[in-house]
C-alpha cells in the first residue's frame, strides 16, 4: 500500500460554488515535496489538515473530522473505463491518492500511518457536491457518483507530520465492527435504514453523521 500522490489545491473561481467569493478548492494538482499534515481546528473555522492546499467552503468541508480526503487510484481507473476520459490524480479533490488500499471499504476508526510520521483515522465517506459534478463537467454526476458508492474516505489527524510521494501506508489499527466509510455513506444518503448500524461505531464516526444516527434511532424507539 503505498501513497501514490500528495494533491493541493488553490482557490479558482468556479460558477458551480455556493461559496460567497465565487471560488473553490477542488481542482488539486499533485506536488512533488513533503507537505505538513496537522489538524485544522474546528469544522467552520478550520479547512484543510495539509499545508498549502485551500478550502473555500468552510461551511461543509475541512475541519478536524474532514481534514484529510482519499481516494483510491484503483476507483480513479474504474471511472476512467466507465467514463472513456483521462482522469488524474487529484481530479475528484482528494488530497491522497493511494494504491493498494480500499479507500472506500476502510472501517470507521481504521488507523493508517503514512511514512514515519503521520497517522490518520477515518471518519466518513465524501458526499458529491455541485461543485464536484461542475468540475468534472459529467451531467448527472451527483446521482452516477452516490449510485456506485465508491465514495473515498474523509480522514482526521491523530499524529502529525509530514508526508510525500512514494510514502508506505501500513493499516495500524482496525476496529471491530463492520461499518465501512461505504456503509456510512450510503446511511448517510440513500439508507437511512441502515443508520442503527453507524453507532457501533462509536465516537470514531464523524460527528454529524453520529448525531443523525442517534436522532433516527430516538425517533424508531421513541
Amino acid at each position: 500500500m503505498q501513497l501514490l500522490s500528495v494533491n493541493l489545491g488553490r482557490p479558482t473561481p468556479s460558477p458551480h460554488t455556493d461559496q460567497v467569493d465565487g471560488v473553490t478548492g477542488i481542482d488539486k494538482r499533485p506536488v512533488d515535496g513533503p507537505v505538513r499534515v496537522a489538524a485544522p481546528g474546528p469544522k467552520g473555522v478550520g479547512g484543510s489538515g495539509l499545508a498549502g492546499d485551500a478550502v473555500c467552503e468552510l461551511r461543509h468541508h475541512g475541519g478536524d473530522d474532514q481534514a484529510v480526503y482519499a481516494f483510491a487510484r484503483e476507483d480513479l481507473d474504474d471511472w476512467e473505463r466507465e467514463l472513456g476520459r483521462t482522469l488524474g490524480n487529484g481530479c475528484f479533490g482528494e488530497n491522497l491518492t493511494t494504491a493498494g488500499l480500499n479507500v472506500s471499504g476502510a472501517l470507521i476508526g481504521e488507523r493508517w500511518r503514512i511514512g514515519s510520521q503521520v497517522v490518520l483515522e477515518v471518519t466518513s465517506g465524501r458526499v458529491p457536491c455541485r461543485t464536484f459534478q461542475g468540475h468534472l463537467g459529467e451531467q448527472g454526476w451527483v446521482k452516477r457518483f452516490t449510485r456506485k458508492g465508491a465514495t473515498g474516505a474523509y480522514l482526521r489527524v491523530i499524529e502529525p507530520g509530514e508526508i510525500r510521494v512514494g510514502d508506505p501506508i501500513e493499516i495500524v489499527h482496525l476496529p471491530d465492527h463492520g461499518v465501512t466509510a461505504a456503509l456510512e455513506f450510503r446511511a448517510t444518503t440513500t439508507e437511512r435504514e441502515l443508520l442503527p448500524r453507524l453507532l457501533a461505531a462509536g465516537a470514531a464516526l464523524h460527528p454529524e453523521a453520529l448525531a443523525r444516527a442517534r436522532k433516527y434511532v430516538a425517533a424508531q424507539t421513541g
